[in-house]
């Protein structure tokens, strides 16, 4: 495919690498080719960065395999995965999903991406539901601004929930930016 022919959201390998395109400028002066300004993400180590090339560069795309399965364990140094319909088991390590770990909680169900027989990590749920293990009572009179107070979840992550949450509640939290979103 040539490069000004890509869209955010398509994959293509580049120099053994596996890349996300997450932008795409073009820019046409006077007499020169039209030069394509890609910000990419490498899917392999999550490094974003930018790359330009002429009109008529050819890249090679590919395709993602993804599939569903539910969140069993940590075991360690592996999260563990499996698929509901063939009941496979896969295991990534931890090392891999540092951000993801803050909202997996038992059985939730999350797409494995893959990309021929290696995996590279795991889409999320847009929110997911976690409880409260401990919170900071609210304190009367502290309602200058939008009054939050600090609670911690099930899975060990800190938010910011308003104050008459309390330790128990279940909230809706958001897994692209790890922020409250709702009580559940």
């Amino acid at each position: 495919m040539n490069v000004t022919e890509l869209r955010p959201g398509n994959y293509f390998e580049e120099d053994g690498n596996l890349y996300l395109v997450m932008d795409v400028l073009l820019n046409k002066t006077a007499m020169r080719k039209m030069v394509a300004k890609i910000k990419v993400k490498n899917v392999r180590t999550g490094a974003i960065t930018e790359m330009s090339a002429n009109s008529g560069y050819q890249v090679e795309t590919i395709r993602l395999d993804k599939r569903k399965m539910n969140y069993l364990y940590d075991a360690g140094d592996f999260l563990v995965f499996m698929d509901n319909e063939t009941y496979e088991q896969v295991e990534i390590p931890v090392a891999r999903l540092e951000w993801e770990k803050q909202f997996l909680t038992e059985n939730l169900e999350v797409e494995i991406i893959q990309y021929e027989s290696e995996i590279l990590g795991i889409n999320l749920p847009a929110k997911v539901v976690l409880q409260i293990v401990d919170c900071e009572p609210a304190v009367r009179g502290d309602t200058v601004n939008k009054a939050m107070k600090d609670a911690t979840l099930q899975t060990g992550l800190k938010v910011r929930v308003p104050l008459f949450i309390n330790n128990g509640d279940s909230v809706y939290v958001r897994t692209d930016t790890g922020d409250y979103d709702g009580r559940a």
